[in-house]
């Protein structure tokens, strides 16, 4: 149970990654263009950030809890 728990979390992690990284190349094609739309850059760049956040949550719940 625990073990396909952890899977599922490394699964989504693996996609958020992907879409993180994608979301990097989206965001330099609209910056490139003439005119670009500073509403869908900054939409683009605050679903990177949420991203990333999520992304250092996921991998938290990965790290197993050490009682020093």
């Amino acid at each position: 149970m625990i073990d396909d728990n952890l899977e599922d979390v490394r699964r989504q992690l693996a996609e958020l990654k992907t879409e993180h990284r994608d979301l990097d190349d989206v965001i330099s094609r609209v910056s490139d263009e003439l005119p670009f739309d500073q509403l869908r850059l900054q939409r683009l760049k605050k679903r990177k950030l949420w991203l990333k956040d999520e992304i250092a949550r996921l991998e938290n719940m990965l790290i197993p809890d050490i009682i020093a």
